[in-house]
Parts: structure tokens; C-alpha cells; sequence
């Protein structure tokens, strides 16, 4: 039970992350994310002094292969955010969820490129669907919808990385925030020199919120990686879905941002995908449980 309730509350945070960066509309995409970079980094520092975790901490930073990987990790995971917070307040919500919702299926499509895992008959279709679905929004609107294609695939190599260095999230979160201080730092105190930074110039519901976006960064991580840990991953994966579902409400139904035929019809090849994609995962493991037992 409480492995459950920590993810799903994780999901539902992502999910509602719109609305919270949406507060920042009058700050400029490159400030929010060297605020959340900083903020991030002293939050998940937190958690993990807190949690008695340093010794993970030094054995990446001692590890030249784990360093390595960490550098690619901390740029993937700056360009998803950039992405993520241009969308939002750009008025790309849609576009933003429709990147959440093919990202699973991306995650298979990077196992079989570099872990040389086989694909079922299934996972197969899905992953010819959600290519379907993307070339219709892309042959329709007559451009690539680039902002869910670059946050699916840089969360997905995100992942995939983390899943070559068997790195746990908070500390890797932790060492790649850090590293990305070094840059955020600098260029907020050159913003704050020149009378361009928005922290202590706008409002202070602003600066807390700028200050806020290290707890809404690190905490659902922080949730997710407790919660998924004590459930199956056949349960992770309906969760999953609850995030990018909440984004493209909000963005719908709050925001009134268009949800024309061409995205119904690129969303009804993505979530078709998405139940293929999930029964493949539920007749895998049945199977192999069977072959267990015998």
C-alpha cells in the first residue's frame, strides 16, 4: 500500500507541474531552470545527507565510467527540462503530454538499439503505432512536433543511462544538479548584476515559487524512487500514465489550449500503442512465471 500511494502521489505531482510553471509565465525559460537546477540541487543534497547516503555519492564520483555517464545524464536531463518548461509556457501542453505518452515506447526502442533486447510481436506493433501516430501530426500540421519528440527520447536515454550505471535517482539527481550549479550559479549572478534577473525583481509570490521548484523537482522523485521499489512494475507502468493524462487536461480544460481532429487521431494511435504496449508487458511476465513453475 504505501508503495502505491508514493507513486501515485509522484505521478500526480508531474502531472500538475503545468500549472505550477505556468506561475512563472513572466520569467524566461533559461532563469527558471537555472533556479530549479540550484534549488534541485539543494533539496536532493538534503534528502540524501538526511537519508545517510554520502557514501553512494562518493562511489560515483570515485567511478571515472559512473562520472562519465553522470555528465551525459545532467545534459539530458537540463535539455528535458528547457523543453519542458518552454512547452508549458509557450502554451505546448498537449504537445508536452503527447512526449510523456510515447516515452515508454521509446524506452523500448532504445533497450533494443543499445541493450540488444528483443522486442515481442506486440511491443513491435506498438512501437509502428506510436511512429504512425507521430508522421499523422507531423504530415497533418505540416511540421515535427519536436518538443514531444525531444522530451520522450532525452528522458528516455535519461533512463537509459541510469539503467547502464545501476544509478540510484536521488543521488544521481544529486551529483547532476550539482554539476549543473556550476553553470546555473554563474549565469543567475550575471543576470542579478546586469538588472535582468527576475528573482527579487517582480513579486515575492515570485521568488517563492523560483525557490519552490526544488521541491517540486526532487520530492516526486524522491517519492517515486521510495514507492516503485515496493510494487510491481506492471502497476508502475498503469501509474505512469496518470501524469501526462493530468498535463493534457489542464492544458484542455484550463488552459484552452486546441485539441483538434489531428491530435485526437495522433493521441487514439499512441494510446493504442500504449494498451498493446501494457498487455505485452502482463502475457511477458505470465509466460515466464509459467516457465518458472515447470
Amino acid at each position: 500500500m504505501k508503495g502505491t500511494v508514493f507513486t501515485f502521489l509522484a505521478f500526480v505531482m508531474w502531472g500538475l507541474l503545468p500549472g505550477y510553471w505556468k506561475q512563472l509565465k513572466a520569467v524566461p525559460a533559461e532563469e527558471i531552470i537555472c533556479h530549479r537546477v540550484m534549488w534541485s540541487f539543494l533539496v536532493s543534497a538534503s534528502f540524501l545527507f538526511l537519508a545517510g547516503r554520502g557514501s553512494l555519492f562518493r562511489n560515483i564520483l570515485a567511478n571515472r565510467k559512473l562520472r562519465l555517464l553522470v555528465y551525459l545524464t545532467s545534459a539530458l536531463i537540463a535539455l528535458n527540462w528547457l523543453t519542458y518548461v518552454y512547452a508549458i509556457n509557450t502554451d505546448r501542453i498537449v504537445e508536452a503530454s503527447l512526449g510523456y505518452y510515447i516515452n515508454p515506447l521509446v524506452s523500448v526502442f532504445l533497450g533494443m538499439v543499445f541493450l540488444r533486447e528483443r522486442l515481442t510481436r506486440l511491443q513491435t506493433v506498438a512501437l509502428v503505432l506510436a511512429i504512425c501516430g507521430v508522421s499523422y501530426n507531423t504530415f497533418s500540421l505540416g511540421s515535427v512536433p519536436w518538443i514531444a519528440i525531444t522530451l520522450a527520447f532525452s528522458f528516455g536515454l535519461y533512463g537509459l543511462f541510469k539503467k547502464i550505471g545501476n544509478l540510484d535517482s536521488v543521488t544521481s539527481l544529486t551529483i547532476e544538479t550539482m554539476l549543473l550549479t556550476m553553470v546555473a550559479l554563474p549565469v543567475l549572478l550575471y543576470m542579478k548584476s546586469r538588472g535582468t534577473g527576475a528573482f527579487g525583481s517582480i513579486s515575492f509570490s515570485t521568488d517563492l515559487i523560483l525557490a519552490g521548484s526544488g521541491i517540486v523537482s526532487a520530492l516526486p522523485l524522491y517519492l517515486f524512487s521510495s514507492g516503485a521499489k515496493l510494487i510491481p512494475l506492471s502497476r508502475v507502468g498503469f501509474l505512469q500514465y496518470i501524469a501526462p493524462t493530468l498535463s493534457l487536461v489542464i492544458g484542455v480544460l484550463i488552459y484552452g489550449e486546441p485539441f483538434t481532429h489531428v491530435h485526437a487521431v495522433s493521441f487514439a494511435f499512441i494510446w493504442t500503442a500504449l494498451v498493446l504496449y501494457t498487455v505485452s508487458g502482463f502475457t511477458g511476465r505470465r509466460e515466464a512465471m509459467e516457465t518458472k513453475e515447470s
